[in-house]
């Protein structure tokens, strides 16, 4: 399991495990949060292509779908 600070998401890097399109590492590019500092919404974008996705920030925390950094 990747540990994840909510508050530190916005320009971390990850690396997908099961690769799509050729699209392998990415960086969060967006973070929004509630007043209660809650993470409502989260864009990730692939290096390589620039396609964007709204994604759930807590995925991020399966080390079987992401990796902490560019690997």
């Amino acid at each position: 399991m990747n540990k994840v600070n909510p508050k530190a998401l916005i320009n971390s890097k990850w690396t997908k495990v099961d690769i799509v399109n050729k699209e392998k590492h990415f960086v969060i590019t967006k973070v929004e949060f509630d007043e209660d500092q809650i993470v409502t919404h989260c864009i990730i974008e692939a290096v390589m292509t620039h396609n964007e996705y709204t994604i759930d920030w807590r995925d991020l925390k399966i080390s079987d779908k992401w990796l902490v950094g560019w690997k």
